[in-house]
């Protein structure tokens, strides 16, 4: 399809939710792709605003704080902190990185809403929903849980069932319960406003259908799904306390729907930049409502239907905005083979990616392109991390780049040669490399970013074959001026790299950029043999990335396994059911054990035994009692000195490990086989019978 030619560009980044940080699926499926892009638009000189932000109403923000006991605000104004800080230390080169809880935003989406209510484009109506008459409150999908229909998960959430993946209403429920008071909900009748897909259906199908063939396959038949069926209306506010207040009479208690006002926060934070600097962006409006702007949005899969379906009918329906030219959805990004999950903690997030791995960001940026899910989910696993770094950015590009700059400062002092008489070897390598701005070009602009990063790293490639051929150390002992040449355009790549990289690796490049002098080019450059001049002055080399060892990756793998555990035994937790209770035994015969309170005064391990903790006991008596007890995987000795528990007094001593055990401590099976010994609430003398 043929390529409008904009005046400028508008890109958006989907705004994350404020209740938790940004992970490794995030970033691969939104905010790096969005980066990569903005940045080669920039480099092309064009005229381009890049907009982020965070998304603070819901109804994750709302049970985020009820599990924490804080307010919304709170756990909005925490993780805003967290990711816009990450995002600036990743180099996700947003123009404003803004909130929905902003006042501009808070207006602007009032105004919006107001706008469509006032001519007549939202429709007004009663619907059932679940009420919690314990809260007082009507129940958002996700305060409802019950058994699913489908897969009978008896902790579905009344929008989707977790464990078989089926979207849900919260009717469909089998007992249902809210999880704010755990009482059953009550059907109850409430007013709300609603978007009238359905008067919109012929028109998104020509739109999309028609006039956007050129999406993805993956958006374009998301699409073309959810058009052919019957669209219904969408109701775009909420009976909630958390949100934008509903500005019209008789909306009391009701807020703006969070898929209405989250979008609208592209535009609010677009205003909130330009009215701060007028002088560098002009006016907001330019960047909404002039045909002339291409607006393109990045997001995941999850969200597809909400910029391509829902966000363009309200902007239709308004009437004074432009409409998304492309939205270049990404696929969901696995991790270790498995789904990443924020519930379960499966993830790698940023803030702690970059604690771990400091100087890195470009190492997570470049595997995350390279396992780019743009057509399909894709896997992200720590081996491939490291063999990536190890094998492509140090043994490739790195090392291409040192052996061009380590050669020139040995034999030119770190002076660029001149270019001499070419050869046939020499000639290849330029011709090789000459039309690497039109391949890379060819998939920026269709945002296949994973094939422009191998078109960048291919120049890397050209330059090690090249280097490799002419053997420049042994030519220089009987033609040094042929060596001039090798290195003259061996450096042009060098410097080459650093302009294809840019988009990609801003770090890195920015480095390169230092190590040859190289302060500032134009992408027009980029596959040119003249960007360095003979007689230029070059900095001291070091190397551009170094190898990630084996212990590195070991500890992240851990740290992985450590968290499978816990989600394992949380799962068991949540499943556990008591033992039955055994058969009934006459009173007589309980009272025939003599269970004591016992005071520890030493405890250490036994010898040898690798299950064995050996305890000397206070039992009242006056002398000393000696028990044995199975329980060192559990407990540090030094833990349990000075403790009360309960023993059984009356047992016949036996010997285990050459000592006699006088009695046995009592200990309660957990769920999960540990052991936890029992003790008194109150302090009680030593020797105080139990029963």
């Amino acid at each position: 399809m043929e390529q409008k030619n904009y005046k400028r560009t508008t890109v958006t980044a989907a705004l994350p939710y404020a209740n938790g940080g940004v992970h490794i699926g995030h970033l691969a499926g939104v905010y790096v792709p969005a980066d990569i892009y903005v940045r080669y638009l920039r480099l092309k000189k064009k005229d381009v605003i890049f907009i982020g932000g965070s998304d603070e109403h819901g109804v994750p923000i709302t049970i985020r704080a009820k599990k924490e006991g804080i307010t919304p605000q709170d756990v909005c104004d925490r993780y805003h902190k967290i990711i816009k800080e990450s995002f600036e230390e990743f180099g996700i080169s947003f123009d404003i990185y803004s909130r929905t809880t902003s006042e501009t935003h808070n207006k602007l989406a009032s105004d919006f809403f107001k706008k469509l209510y006032d001519e007549g484009k939202l429709i007004e109506k009663d619907s059932d929903q679940y009420y919690d008459e314990e809260a007082h409150q009507f129940l958002a999908d996700r305060y409802i849980m019950g058994e699913c229909p489908h897969c009978h998960n008896p902790k579905a959430y009344g929008d989707q069932c977790e464990k078989c993946g089926s979207d849900l209403s919260p009717m469909e429920l089998i007992n249902p319960y809210s999880t704010i008071s755990g009482s059953k909900p009550v059907i109850k009748t409430t007013k709300n406003w609603y978007l009238p897909l359905n008067e919109y259906q012929e028109w998104l199908k020509q739109w999309i259908l028609e006039g956007h063939k050129e999406w993805r396959p993956n958006v374009y038949g998301q699409c073309k799904s959810w058009l052919d069926m019957d669209l219904q209306p969408r109701a775009m506010t909420r009976d909630l306390d958390w949100g934008i207040p509903v500005p019209v009479e008789g909306a009391d208690g009701k807020v703006l729907y969070v898929w209405f006002d989250a979008p609208i926060g592209y535009i609010s934070n677009t205003k909130e930049l330009c009215d701060k600097e007028p002088e560098k962006f002009g006016n907001w409006e330019q960047w909404w409502k002039d045909p002339e702007t291409r607006l393109v949005h990045f997001i995941g899969k999850d969200n597809i239907v909400f910029h391509c379906v829902i966000f363009p009918t309200m902007l239709k329906a308004h009437g004074d905005y432009i409409l998304p030219d492309n939205v270049p959805a990404n696929e969901f990004l696995n991790l270790e083979n498995d789904k990443i999950s924020t519930s379960r903690n499966w993830a790698v997030w940023l803030d702690e990616y970059l604690k771990d791995f400091p100087g890195k960001q470009d190492v997570l940026r470049y595997v995350l392109t390279a396992n780019a899910p743009e057509t399909k989910d894709n896997n992200f696993t720590w081996k491939d991390f490291q063999e990536r770094n190890n094998s492509e950015l140090v043994a490739i590009y790195g090392n291409f780049v040192n052996r061009a700059l380590q050669l020139t400062k040995k034999y030119w002092n770190g002076i660029v040669p001149a270019c001499g008489e070419l050869q046939e070897v020499d000639k290849n390598a330029i011709q090789e490399f000459k039309d690497v701005k039109e391949k890379m070009e060819a998939f920026l602009d269709i945002f296949k970013f994973r094939e422009a990063q191998k078109e960048a790293m291919n120049l890397a490639r050209i330059g090690n074959k090249y280097i490799t051929e002419c053997e420049p150390w042994k030519v220089w002992k009987t033609d040094p001026k042929r060596v001039e040449t090798i290195l003259y355009i061996s450096l042009q790549l060098v410097a080459n790299l650093a302009i294809a990289f840019e988009p990609f690796l801003p770090f890195s490049s920015k480095d390169l950029r230092q190590l040859i002098n190289l302060n500032s080019f134009d992408w027009s450059e980029l596959g040119s043999t003249e960007l360095l001049k003979p007689g230029h002055q070059l900095a001291e080399p070091h190397l551009l990335f170094e190898k990630i060892e084996d212990e590195t990756i070991d500890a992240q793998l851990q740290k992985l396994e450590d968290t499978k555990k816990a989600n394992e035994a949380a799962a068991a937790a949540a499943n556990y059911k008591a033992l039955p209770v055994k058969e009934n035994i006459p009173f007589e015969d309980f009272e025939k054990l003599d269970i004591r309170v016992g005071h520890i005064k030493d405890c250490q391990k036994v010898k040898k035994s690798n299950k064995l903790l050996q305890f000397t006991i206070d039992d009242g008596s006056g002398q000393d009692r000696t028990i044995l007890s199975g329980i060192a995987k559990f407990y540090n000795p030094e833990d349990l000195i000075g403790k009360d528990v309960l023993f059984v007094a009356n047992f016949a001593p036996r010997k285990m490990m050459g000592i006699e055990s006088q009695g046995m401590i009592l200990s309660a099976v957990n769920f999960d086989g540990s052991l936890t010994v029992t003790s008194t609430l109150g302090s009680v003398k030593p020797g105080s019978q139990v029963g």
